[in-house]
């Protein structure tokens, strides 16, 4: 089985970030999501994998992947000249699946759960296609599945304002070779994109059986801040070790899971986990609150943080409060004698003095 991840797109929803970035490779628990996603593929057994990415941030998603070796894996590289939808990436990916079985993957999708038994189960079917669904509490926002009671699907419908079901597809697909002609037939949504959901509704349409498994396990979306920094939170408590690599002076106190990556220094604070911290950071005389994730290299000085996002090279320095904020790579934020809380996003290389 082979495997297609999408990483395409511009990620308007998570700017002024994504103006320089692709949304895929910003970190969650100091990882990049789409090695959350590549890793999963790999324990599963699916090795042979085509990435589709976009002319905007393709080669910064190859810089970061490269020959896919780190994970295990033989990258084949895609371009999707413009977003026109799932099934156009599908479409333009043709060439690398040719009539082989997949699994797609998209790149900004963050679940516990591990497919390695999906992978089995799909493999040893005759199914034409199946997909993974998680129980919502808002199926208008997401393309929601109904299901009979052997969980094969009976409808498909994106988004739908009177939904029949709380099914939501959670952006985990497995195809046969029969979905490349269910996608040469379809038209354009009125988003203007070709959608998967109506191509597999075509399968359907033709007595195809398609089949779903429901998870349990959390699943969660990325694309606009505050999503990220509750994926944040998830993925820090779930998975955070608590492995100490840096150093860490008499005065500090570390309270719970916190990672200290190599080459860093903590002097004077107080860190409460779960707090991840990566490599060649400086802490000083600081307070550390639970679930936020410092990239590499970031200062921070005489500031106290909580459930925020700092990635890599990133300054704070006499910052009362930060909390409930994405700070982008190079981005200094300085305090002189203002008082109160910040709750902010700025991308790269930006500067705030207050």
């Amino acid at each position: 089985m082979k495997g297609l991840v999408l990483s395409g797109g511009k990620g308007t929803r998570l700017r002024p970030i994504t103006h320089t970035a692709a949304k895929q490779l910003i970190p969650v628990a100091n990882k990049p999501i789409l090695f959350f996603v590549l890793d999963n593929l790999a324990s599963a057994g699916v090795t042979d994998i085509g990435i589709v990415i976009s002319p905007e941030t393709g080669d910064a998603i190859r810089d970061a992947v490269g020959d896919g070796s780190s994970f295990g894996i033989d990258v084949t590289w895609i371009v999707q000249d413009s977003p026109r939808g799932l099934a156009h990436a599908v479409m333009v990916s043709r060439d690398f699946l040719g009539d082989s079985p997949f699994v797609m993957y998209l790149g900004d999708n963050l679940i516990e759960t591990r497919i390695g038994s999906f992978v089995e189960d799909f493999e040893r079917s005759t199914t034409s296609a199946m997909v993974l669904l998680k129980s919502v509490d808002n199926p208008s926002a997401f393309g929601i599945a109904t299901v009979d009671e052997a969980g094969r699907l009976t409808r498909l419908i994106e988004k739908p304002s009177n939904p029949q079901s709380d099914l939501a597809l959670v952006g985990v697909y497995f195809f046969k070779s029969a979905i490349h002609e269910a996608i040469s037939v379809i038209e354009p949504s009125s988003r203007g994109e070709l959608e998967i959901t109506d191509a597999i509704q075509r399968l359907l349409d033709s007595g195809a059986d398609v089949e779903s498994r429901i998870i349990t396990d959390w699943w969660l979306d990325t694309g606009k801040k505050d999503d990220l920094l509750a994926a944040n939170t998830t993925v820090l408590e779930t998975w955070c070790k608590g492995i100490v690599r840096g150093k860490v002076d008499a005065s500090s106190r570390l309270v719970g899971r916190v990672d200290v990556g190599e080459g860093s220094v903590i002097r004077g604070s107080q860190v409460e986990g779960p707090v991840v911290i990566g490599r060649n950071c400086t802490v000083t005389d600081s307070h550390i609150g639970p679930f936020t994730s410092i990239g590499d290299g970031a200062t921070i000085i005489d500031s106290h943080v909580r459930h925020a996002v700092l990635l890599e090279s990133c300054t704070l320095s006499g910052v009362e409060q930060l909390t409930d904020s994405l700070i982008g790579r190079n981005a200094t934020i300085t305090r002189n004698g203002s008082d109160g809380a910040m709750r902010v996003s700025i991308g790269d290389d930006s500067y705030i003095e207050t």
